[in-house]
C-alpha cells in the first residue's frame, strides 16, 4: 500500500500484496462472517434443535448439537468468525452449557447493531448503549433468580434434565442425570460456607457396548489398564495401594560404561547380581505390606514375575492424572523411589479388581476411605453414540457444578430472556438519546432465544412472541416455550431449570463480543505466504496451510 508523498512520490507503507478495508466495509465484513457462524448453529437450539454432521479433513465423523464441539470441529477461516468459535469456548469453560445460544445471540446483537448503524447512529453510541443494557440485564436476572440449596438433589436433577433434553441422548437424560448428580456430590468440597466441585477429579471412561442404561456410576476409580502378569491375582479386597513415580528397573547408566567380562562365571555372576537387585526391590515392597502396586512408569520382566510370586497385583504406565486422582480417593502418597516407600505412604481400597468391559481389560478401584474421586462408565451402542454422551454427560455434570456453586437457577425456554427483554424495554422509557434505541435493540436481540426455539419446534415465532410477551405483562415470568408440546406454557411447573450462571455469562460473552467487534473499523491483512515448489517439507505435494491470514 502506498500514498502520495511530496513531490509526487509514493510512500510505501505496507507491504505488497498486504489487503486494507476500512470504516463501513471493515465492519460489515466482520458482522456478515460472524452472523453466518450464527446461523449455522442457530437450527441446533433446544430440544427440537438438530443435529450436525462433521467430516473432518482425515474422514473422521462427529455427530453432535453441542455448540462448542460444532464450532471446535469446523474449520473456520475468517478472523470475526473465529471470534465466535472463541466466544463459544469461552462458555464451555466457564460453565459449560449454553455454548449455542451465546452465539446465537452475539449474532443477534450484531444484527440490530447493523440496523442502527444503517440509521446512521455511530457505533460507539450503540457500544455505550449495549453495555448499559447488559448491566440492567444481569440485574433483572438477580432480582428473578430463584434461590436454592446448593446440595438439593432434586433441584440439581431438573437442572441436568434440562441441560441434557436438547441432546441426542435426551431419552436416557433420567438415567444419566442421576449419575451426574451423584458424582458432583461426591466431589463436592465445603470452604468458608461456600461449596465447589473439581470437575477433573469425575472420571469418564468410555467403552462402546452394551446399551446407554448400563452406565453407572463406580465409587472410586477405573483405570483403563490391566494387571501386569498373567499369575497375579485379579481380585484384592482390603487393598493397601502403593502408588509409585517410578520405574521398577535396573537404572541404565546416564554415561558410557564398559563392563569388562572374560569368562562365563563373571557374566553369570553379574546376571545374579543384577537378579538379587530386582529381588531386593520386590521384598522392600513386599516388606510394607503392599498388596496392590500402581505405577507411572515401566516394570521390568522379572519384577512382575517376582510381584506374581508374592501375589501383589500390578499395573505399569499409568496417566499421571490417574495417579493424582488415585492419591486423593485412596489416601495414598506417591512417592518417587521404591526405597521410599513405607506402609504409611500406602492408601486403602475395600477392592482392586480387574474386570472385562467389551473386548478389553480394565483395572476398578473401588470402596476408597476418602471418595471424593469417582469414575462413570460410559457405555453406549455405538462410538458415535458413546462420544456424544460423553459431551451431554459432561454439560450436564458443569450445570449441577454451577448451582452447587452458585445456588441461584431460572426458569428455561427462552422464559428469563422474555422476561429482562420487557424490563429493558421499560428501563429504556427512562433513557434519552440515541443510546435509548441500543438498549431497545438489546431486549429485541434476547428474543432471539425463543424465537429460535419456536423455529425450530416448528411454530410461529410471531405468534408465540406474541403470546409470551402479553403473559409475562400480565407478571407470569416463567411462561415460556414449551418445545416439546409446541405451545407457551408454565416452564416452573415443567420443572425445566437452568443456572443463573449459564444465563449470566452467555449475557456478559456475547455482549463483549459484538461490542469487540463493532469497535473495529480496519482490517489489514497480510500477504499469503508464498509456498515452496512441491508444498511444505514432508508434506509430499502441494497444500498445506497457507500463512496469513484470508482475504476478507
Amino acid at each position: 500500500m502506498s500514498i502520495p508523498g511530496y513531490g509526487g512520490q509514493p510512500i510505501i507503507i505496507l507491504k505488497e500484496g498486504t489487503e486494507r478495508s476500512r470504516g463501513s466495509d471493515a465492519r460489515n465484513a466482520n458482522i456478515q462472517a460472524a452472523r453466518i457462524v450464527a446461523q449455522a448453529v442457530k437450527t441446533s437450539l433446544g430440544p427440537k434443535g438438530m443435529d450436525k454432521m462433521l467430516v473432518d479433513s482425515f474422514g473422521d465423523v462427529t455427530i453432535t448439537n453441542d455448540g462448542a464441539t460444532m464450532l471446535k470441529e469446523m474449520d473456520v477461516q475468517h478472523p470475526a468468525a473465529k471470534m465466535m468459535v472463541e466466544v463459544s469456548k469461552t462458555q464451555d469453560d466457564e460453565v459449560g452449557d449454553g455454548t449455542t445460544s451465546v452465539v446465537v445471540l452475539t449474532g443477534e446483537l450484531l444484527g440490530k447493531a447493523v440496523e442502527l448503524m444503517d440509521k446512521k447512529i455511530h457505533p460507539t453510541v450503540i457500544i455505550d448503549g449495549y453495555r448499559d443494557a447488559q448491566e440492567r440485564a444481569l440485574e433483572v436476572l438477580k432480582e428473578i433468580s430463584i434461590n436454592v440449596q446448593p446440595k438439593d438433589k432434586e433441584t440439581l436433577r431438573k437442572v441436568a434434565v434440562t441441560s441434557m433434553a436438547s441432546k441426542l441422548i435426551a431419552g436416557y437424560s433420567d438415567h444419566l442425570s442421576d449419575i451426574a448428580v451423584d458424582a458432583i456430590l461426591q466431589v463436592a468440597e465445603e470452604t468458608n460456607g461456600e461449596y465447589d466441585a473439581d470437575l477433573d477429579m469425575i472420571k469418564i471412561e468410555k467403552k462402546p457396548g452394551g446399551s446407554l442404561t448400563d452406565t453407572s456410576l463406580i465409587n472410586g476409580l477405573i483405570i483403563d489398564k490391566e494387571v501386569v502378569h498373567s499369575d497375579m491375582p485379579k481380585l484384592v479386597k482390603d487393598a493397601k495401594i502403593g502408588l509409585l513415580n517410578a520405574a521398577l528397573e535396573i537404572e541404565k547408566t546416564e554415561f558410557d560404561a564398559k563392563i569388562h567380562i572374560e569368562t562365563p562365571e563373571e557374566m553369570q555372576a553379574y546376571l545374579d547380581q543384577e537378579e538379587q537387585m530386582l529381588r531386593d526391590m520386590v521384598k522392600k515392597i513386599k516388606d510394607t505390606g503392599v498388596s496392590v502396586l500402581l505405577c507411572q512408569k515401566g516394570i521390568d520382566d522379572m519384577v512382575q514375575h517376582f510381584l506374581a510370586r508374592e501375589g501383589i497385583l500390578a499395573a505399569r504406565r499409568l496417566k499421571k492424572s490417574d495417579l493424582e486422582a488415585l492419591a486423593k480417593a485412596t489416601g495414598a502418597k506417591v512417592v518417587t523411589s521404591v526405597d521410599d516407600l513405607t506402609g504409611e505412604d500406602a492408601g486403602y481400597a475395600e477392592s482392586v479388581e480387574e474386570k472385562k468391559i467389551g473386548d478389553e481389560k480394565m483395572i476398578f478401584v473401588e470402596g476408597c476411605k476418602n471418595p471424593k474421586a469417582v469414575s462413570i462408565l460410559l457405555r453406549g451402542g455405538t462410538d458415535r453414540i458413546v462420544e456424544e454422551a460423553e459431551r451431554s454427560i459432561h454439560d450436564a455434570l458443569c450445570v449441577i457444578r454451577d448451582v452447587v456453586r452458585e445456588p441461584k437457577i431460572v426458569a428455561g425456554g427462552g422464559a428469563p430472556e422474555v422476561e429482562v427483554a420487557r424490563q429493558l424495554r421499560r428501563y429504556a422509557e427512562g433513557l434519552a438519546g440515541r443510546e435509548r434505541l441500543a438498549v431497545l435493540a438489546f431486549a429485541e436481540a434476547l428474543e432471539v432465544i425463543p424465537t429460535t426455539l419456536a423455529e425450530n419446534a416448528g411454530m410461529d415465532p410471531i405468534d408465540a412472541i406474541s403470546e409470551l410477551q402479553s403473559r409475562h405483562e400480565k407478571g407470569e415470568i416463567w411462561a415460556g416455550l414449551n418445545s416439546i408440546e409446541g405451545e407457551v406454557s408454565d416452564l416452573a411447573e415443567m420443572d425445566v431449570y437452568e443456572p443463573t450462571q449459564v444465563k449470566t455469562q452467555a449475557i456478559k460473552s456475547a455482549t463483549e463480543a459484538s461490542t469487540m467487534l463493532l469497535k473495529i473499523d480496519d482490517i489489514i491483512a497480510a500477504s499469503k505466504m508464498k509456498m515452496p515448489e512441491g508444498g511444505p517439507a514432508g508434506m509430499g505435494g502441494p497444500g498445506g496451510m497457507p500463512g496469513g491470514m484470508p482475504p476478507m
